[in-house]
């Protein structure tokens, strides 16, 4: 029996797109480095929460000990909201320059 000509087309079809793609297709060791812009966002959000809850947690424990009940803990939560939020800028600031990076290392 002869081949069906639409058969040869997509088998040829097929190696066309396996030649393509192994010459952009990542490495397997390349894939462990990265992460996705979910996992960024997430870690921002997480080290804006972790300020915060730091700060109410120090403010209110300082609040019960001294008796100053509202004056520390909204002063100790505006803090850690300020601490998150430069601790989430740095890691913003720290991965642009990552990219920055590797960008210039893949054009050599």
């Amino acid at each position: 029996m002869n081949e069906d000509p639409d058969q040869a087309r997509l088998r040829s079809l097929e190696e066309r797109i396996d030649r393509a793609r192994g010459k952009d297709a990542p490495k397997r060791a390349d894939t462990g480095k990265g992460f996705s812009q979910g996992e960024v966002a997430w870690r921002m959000v997480l080290e804006l929460v972790t300020g915060m809850l730091l700060g109410l947690a120090i403010g209110y424990g300082l609040d019960v000990l001294f008796g100053t009940r509202p004056f520390l803990l909204i002063l100790f939560a505006l803090l850690g909201f300020a601490a998150g939020v430069r601790t989430m800028m740095g890691t913003a600031r720290q991965m642009a320059k990552d990219a920055e990076t590797s960008a210039t290392d893949k054009e050599d």
